[in-house]
């Protein structure tokens, strides 16, 4: 019968493109664990492997305090807020039908951003604890105000980059007037604008943990509703999904991932835009795969970062925010280039 063979080779296709797609699953857990290592070995000060190996193991090492104390945390809250940025922005790009939405570029950084500064200047707040929930308010107002400012359902890429670019402008004003009316903000808040892994303890990646996994686990979820989103409203009904309680459940889960992550680190740009495109290159416009490989490869581009700042300024170092922002840029140019190309 004509049936069989073409069940056995729609079957067999479909092994072909998952096997690929599961190695590169497994090769970027690989990379991201060589990423993690290096970023535990390799800083301003160098150490010898069984150096670095002792500062893990043994606290009356005189490397302990190098290692354990500031290499790996600082190493896990890469890992954190890598993941909640690479994933948060995949799901911005998947939401709006935008390859230009990011975190950053859409103003929910800047929205965490301003509403911790305020924090800091106005209520003496100075801890990961004291100023996250102001994080994830600004990111939530932010988020919404560009997607209503955008046009809502009818927003198209044009208006949200230009939606956003006008809060983002707005807000870092705000941000800026802040702190040099505030002095003592300003000593505070100097390194954290610009986004660093610099400040990072063990208290901190704890604190973090619950809120980027409370955003992560229901975002890995919604590979398939965002599929489905993508050919419609009308269509995605029809295949059992949801439209609203999707969008609802996007924004829930990009206020969390990156309100955490900026209160943690500060407004770290461009990993969220850089990474779903390196993704989606190897993965093709499906969510399913989409999200799960940004989560494992963001936190390898800004560990990466982070690593190159503290080798090529030895022995002081760059801060991890100026980095992607170095690289990220010329990134962000030459895509809108390729498009603009593409589109004459």
């Amino acid at each position: 019968m004509p049936t069989a063979p073409t069940a056995a080779g729609a079957n067999r296709a479909g092994h072909s493109r998952l096997l690929p797609r599961i190695a590169g699953l497994l090769a970027s857990l690989l990379l991201l664990l060589l990423v993690l290592g290096a970023g535990v070995a390799v800083g301003a000060k160098a150490l010898s492997p069984q150096e670095v190996w002792q500062g893990l193991t043994d606290s009356d090492s005189p490397a302990y305090t190098v290692v354990h104390e500031m290499r790996l945390p600082r190493t896990l809250l890469g890992l954190l807020a890598g993941t909640a940025l690479g994933v948060s922005g995949a799901l911005m790009q998947a939401l709006t039908r935008n390859p230009l939405a990011d975190p950053g570029l859409l103003g929910i950084n800047a929205g965490a951003s301003a509403a911790v500064v305020t924090a800091i200047a106005f209520a003496g707040l100075s801890s990961f604890t004291g100023y996250v929930w102001f994080a994830f308010a600004g990111a939530a107002i932010v988020s919404v105000l560009v997607y209503a400012v955008g046009g809502g359902r009818g927003a198209t890429p044009a208006r949200l980059a230009l939606a956003g670019t006008a809060v983002n402008a707005a807000l870092f004003s705000c941000v800026n007037a802040v702190m040099l009316l505030d002095s003592a903000a300003l000593e505070r808040m100097r390194f954290w604008t610009v986004g660093s892994l610099a400040g990072a303890d063990m208290t901190t990646v704890v604190r973090l943990t619950p809120f980027v996994a409370a955003g992560l686990l229901p975002a890995l979820a919604l590979g398939r509703p965002l599929n489905a989103l993508t050919l419609g409203d009308d269509a995605a009904r029809a295949l059992g999904a949801r439209p609203a309680r999707t969008r609802a459940a996007v924004i829930v889960a990009v206020t969390l991932l990156c309100g955490a992550a900026t209160a943690a680190c500060g407004p770290l740009v461009f990993v969220g835009l850089m990474v779903p495109h390196l993704v989606r290159a190897l993965t093709g416009p499906d969510q399913r795969w989409m999200l799960p490989y940004s989560a494992l490869l963001a936190p390898v581009v800004l560990l990466g970062a982070d690593v190159l700042g503290r080798v090529v300024a030895r022995p002081s170092e760059l801060q991890v925010g100026v980095v992607t922002a170095v690289v990220g840029g010329p990134f962000f140019l030459y895509f809108v280039r390729r498009r603009k190309v593409a589109a004459a």
